[in-house]
């Protein structure tokens, strides 16, 4: 299972100027057409199996889309010119950015489905259940459904009748409310984005801030919401989910209404904020009607895998153990023998996790902030895809090496690809749409990236089989670097797979044992020439992988190509 996590606002869009915190006009804005049969195709070539739309429910952003129906946002409640596409202002709508005609923009989402599908791949979007944006408003909720905050009563910091929490009689404070007017480009004039933001009271912020003055750092454009736990109890905190809490039916019903839609699998934002035992019901709910559905959870507490299992997901990020080990290792902060700790922490549950190297909350990998080079991320990226059989997410420029140092706007110059600007990332562009000015370096990481995805995908050992762990057979010695090598075996029927990963800025040559036991777990008749008397030498290049296949007694080198 690949993950493909693309933005469609960035992706395939046709405009190069990027002016730091431009308007869509300025800079454009990608559109859910530019997926073709043909780039769904390109895609699936790569090895992708599903594709996740980020940012497809309609969130909250300056452009004003009012001659459509579309309710204006306050500025000072926004953060950048595009946006978060985790400020979710209507459940129930898309993204009007990225249809090329607003009005049939449902339309336009349901034929992209059609085409994925057809095209033989799947479909992930997000699902945000913790917050909202501040001036949420649905207008396209079906009839019978009442919307967020509308039957609240706001004189309670806390009901399991409410969908919000409030502050008390208090006003909110935006960090960034000067009173500044909204943009002058826009053709229908609204007086209240002329004025200062005003919210009585003030309602909790998305990151569980119950102060009517969040800052700059928190999440201050979105609001929390509540699933049946009161954070103002005397006693810290206490639950009430008997009756089942209102949120928890709305909320539902709005994974239901995206299911029907031919959605495959949702990723669900910040899903430990949100208790477990909403999700033990509400994953029940979809899985009976829809029961191919699948949920990943951005989990980051190890403590609470589990539970969040047993809650429903079929899939949790593995973040905390195996991306924040692979990124130490990387930067050589840590040996690559600290990777063992990570699998066998979550063993038992292995299945479940997934593995990625980068996505919208993380740092390029070729970024000055991570690596500074696409090509050191190499050997993470075939210890994080072959390890196991669970699935990895790819994120759209990965494959090119794309930097993410620009300085977009709201973003910034952090090593992340903006998720609040109007933008158009030069190496995507380049790899899709103008091959031609691909770097040979871009074409270099995209020919290492498709063969080992290749061989992921294709490889019975990797994505069947079982896996040894050769590193306490390996210690520190001159015919093997136990701090800068990973060494492991994937076995599956008659073939196995050696597989070295080199952390090193340098050339590696490694006289690698195979441990009698190995043989035995795993089913390997021993041969002259692999065996568990004689290492198996072998030379992996600097910030590198080797791949040898075993099969029949004969050993030949997948990785790298001649």
């Amino acid at each position: 299972m690949i993950i493909y996590q693309v933005l469609p606002r960035l992706f395939g869009n046709p405009v190069l100027l990027n002016f730091p915190n431009g308007t869509i006009q300025e800079n454009g804005c990608g559109k859910l057409s530019f997926f073709t049969p043909a780039m769904i195709r390109k895609l699936k070539k790569l090895g992708v199996t599903h594709i996740w739309f980020t940012g497809i429910i309609r969130h909250a952003t300056t452009t004003d889309y009012s001659a459509y129906g579309v309710p204006r946002q306050h500025p000072s409640v926004i953060k950048g010119k595009a946006g978060s596409p985790y400020a979710i202002c209507d459940y129930y709508d898309i993204d009007p950015d990225l249809a090329d005609n607003p009005a049939e923009r449902m339309a336009e989402f349901e034929a992209l489905v059609e085409r994925v599908h057809k095209e033989g791949l799947k479909v992930v979007i997000d699902f945000v259940p913790n917050h909202v944006a501040r001036q949420y408003q649905s207008i396209c909720k079906p009839e019978w459904v009442k919307d967020l905050g509308q039957d609240d009563n706001q004189d309670y910091h806390f009901s399991t009748t409410n969908n919000f929490y409030y502050c008390w009689g208090q006003p909110f404070s935006a960090p960034t409310d000067n009173g500044s007017p909204a943009d002058k480009d826009s053709a229908v004039s609204d007086d209240s984005l002329d004025k200062p933001y005003s919210e009585v009271p003030a309602k909790a912020t998305g990151n569980d801030c119950f102060s009517p003055t969040p800052s700059r750092n928190d999440w201050y454009e979105t609001v929390k919401l509540n699933y049946g736990i009161d954070y103002y109890d005397a006693g810290g905190r206490s639950t009430h989910f008997n009756p089942i809490p209102n949120t928890w039916d709305k909320m539902t019903q709005i994974l239901l209404f995206w299911a029907s839609k031919g959605i495959d699998a949702f990723r669900c934002d910040m899903a430990e904020m949100v208790p477990a035992e909403f999700w033990h019901w509400a994953t029940d709910k979809v899985k009976f009607t829809y029961p191919e559905v699948k949920f990943i959870g951005e989990v980051y507490c190890p403590d609470l895998y589990r539970q969040y299992i047993w809650a429903g997901f079929d899939y949790l990020y593995d973040k905390v153990g195996l991306y924040d080990c692979l990124k130490d290792v990387v930067k050589g902060r840590r040996s690559a023998q600290d990777i063992t700790q990570q699998w066998q922490a979550v063993d038992d549950i292995q299945q479940h996790m997934l593995n990625f190297l980068e996505n919208h909350d993380e740092q390029r990998i070729a970024s000055d902030y991570f690596a500074g080079s696409a090509q050191k991320g190499i050997p993470a990226l075939a210890v994080s895809l072959m390890l196991n059989t669970n699935p990895f997410m790819l994120y759209a420029g990965q494959e090119f090496g794309e930097r993410g140092m620009d300085c977009e706007g709201f973003s910034g110059t952090d090593g992340r690809t903006t998720i609040f600007d109007y933008w158009n990332p030069q190496s995507l562009y380049r790899g899709y749409v103008n091959r031609r000015k691909l770097s040979a370096e871009e074409k270099a990481i995209e020919k290492q990236y498709t063969h080992l995805l290749k061989i992921s995908t294709a490889e019975k050992a990797i994505t069947e089989g079982k896996t040894y762990d050769l590193m306490y057979v390996n210690p520190q010695s001159e015919k093997f670097n136990a701090n800068r090598l990973f060494a492991f075996l994937r076995h599956c029927d008659d073939e196995t797979l050696l597989i070295v990963a080199n952390f090193s800025d340098s050339e590696e040559s490694a006289a690698i044992n195979i441990p009698q036991h190995a043989f035995e777990y795993l089913g390997i008749p021993q041969t002259d020439c692999f065996n568990s008397n004689q290492p198996v030498e072998t030379t992996i290049a600097a910030n590198n992988v080797t791949i040898l296949k075993i099969c029949s007694g004969n050993v030949s080198n997948i990785y790298p190509l001649p």
